[in-house]
């Protein structure tokens, strides 16, 4: 699948961490999440305008419902384009990769405007941290064989950097070393993309791009020791991907979005 105009970067959105329920009146926190997660739509489009593909990085649903899983695809259908949905640990990872089917949103690998999107699956039932099994490390490593010429953004759920906050350390990506072992050796990879944590971050590691984006709900207080969250907006992250290798990106939130948040949790 190509661009449909070659000239101009392949425009990118990510959206994570809706945690949606089945109930419309459904809150995380004193948040309404879908009311949060329109928002963040009605944002990006007044904003950026149309995207080229949605790349949605985990946790859709709070309650691992069916109805939610239908809900988030319901919504996107604001975007003309296609998107992309991972699992994270809130999921339901087979009944959200069978709905995501319904929507043409569970391929794994994706070529776009001259760009290689290779999608994968943290989860581990039953637990908040993230791995990534041996199955889907070789799939990872045999995915970026493929397409050695085309540069790749690389998707999961579970950050695979420390984020310097003591309690989400605990539940990021545990199998970092067979990883970043795989990508080290594929230079093709320019962005390395994630969810979970609630807040924004963009580092480099060896000339790849780090990207974490804030949830579509509530925010995690960055550098925290303990649980924590801040009364910041929801938002969502822009790519602009050149097909030369070059990106572009920024971090936008609701700003308009009004709520209430329970800062006295000290858990979700």
């Amino acid at each position: 699948m190509t661009n449909s105009d070659p000239k101009r970067p392949l425009r990118v959105l990510q959206l994570t961490d809706p945690h949606l329920t089945a109930q419309s009146d459904g809150v995380l926190l004193g948040v309404n999440t879908r009311d949060s997660l329109a928002a963040v739509i009605d944002e990006a489009l007044k904003v950026h305008g149309q995207p080229d593909l949605v790349l949605a990085t985990g946790d859709i649903s709070q309650d691992a419902s069916a109805e939610a899983y239908r809900y988030f695809g319901e919504q996107l259908q604001a975007f003309q384009c296609p998107s992309l949905w991972i699992a994270g640990n809130h999921d339901d990872t087979p009944l959200m990769t069978a709905i995501a089917a319904e929507f043409q949103a569970d391929p794994r690998q994706w070529i776009q405007g001259g760009w290689h999107f290779v999608m994968l699956d943290s989860s581990v039932h039953g637990k908040v941290f993230g791995e990534l099994s041996a199955e889907e490390l070789t799939r990872l490593d045999n995915a970026l064989f493929e397409q050695i010429e085309l540069p790749t953004v690389v998707c999961l759920h579970h950050h695979p950097v420390d984020i310097g906050s003591d309690w989400m350390e605990k539940i990021g990506l545990k199998t970092r070393e067979g990883f970043w072992r795989i990508i080290d050796k594929h230079p093709q990879v320019k962005v390395v993309l994630w969810g979970h944590i609630h807040q924004e971050l963009q580092q480099q590691r060896n000339g790849v791009d780090l990207l974490a984006t804030p949830s579509t709900c509530i925010q995690f207080t960055a550098g925290s020791s303990d649980f924590s969250v801040e009364p910041r907006a929801p938002g969502y992250r822009w790519i602009e991907l050149d097909p030369s290798g070059s990106v572009v990106t920024e971090v936008r939130r609701a700003s308009q979005f009004e709520f209430k948040l329970d800062e006295s949790s000290t858990g979700y």
